[in-house]
């Protein structure tokens, strides 16, 4: 393969004042996964409502701040639907998840919408409940990457998304909701 040939224009989209070109490594990329799983002792109710509420991630997970103008087609309410894109900003990174699939107190599904560093990236968050009335929490998902970020990106992601689990449960088991 000649040099020029290893990379391709993906998407180019406008947002705002700015030109977002997305390239990618024409060079083949494994499939990466990560699976984690966390119990709280928070109801299946009250994980799923901080869940589909885009806009509670920043208080429990790793993200800094949810990108309400990249963002589409929000909920205003905080259930977010089929459809809807998030996007949520980690340092200087945006990445947008658009939602997949929804059951009830059961599963929230999403792909990437864009993201510089994943591609075919699909997650599922899977709620059962326990017999103490707490919750299993378990997120999985898998995706492409290039083939240097292959020799990091795995366990750098595997221990990011077990801290958002956890970050998840814990703040779930404190959640007051308003009044």
């Amino acid at each position: 393969m000649r040099p020029a040939d290893r990379y391709r224009v993906d998407r180019v989209f406008l947002a705002g004042n700015t030109v977002h070109i997305n390239i990618h490594s024409q060079e083949p990329s494994a499939m990466h996964t990560y699976d984690v799983t966390v119990t709280t002792s928070a109801s299946p109710e009250v994980v799923w409502k901080l869940l589909v509420h885009a806009a509670s991630w920043p208080l429990w997970s790793k993200v800094d701040s949810l990108d309400t103008a990249r963002s589409v087609d929000l909920d205003p309410g905080g259930d977010d639907g089929v459809g809807a894109v998030r996007a949520f900003r980690t340092g200087r990174t945006v990445t947008g998840e658009r939602l997949t699939e929804k059951v009830e107190r059961r599963l929230l599904a999403y792909e990437d919408a864009f993201n510089s560093s994943l591609h075919n990236y699909h997650a599922r968050i899977e709620l059962k409940p326990t017999a103490s009335s707490g919750t299993v929490i378990h997120w999985y998902g898998e995706y492409e990457t290039s083939w240097l970020l292959g020799w990091v990106m795995p366990r750098y992601l595997q221990k990011f998304m077990q801290g958002m689990a956890d970050g998840l449960a814990r703040y779930a088991e404190e959640y007051k909701p308003a009044q």
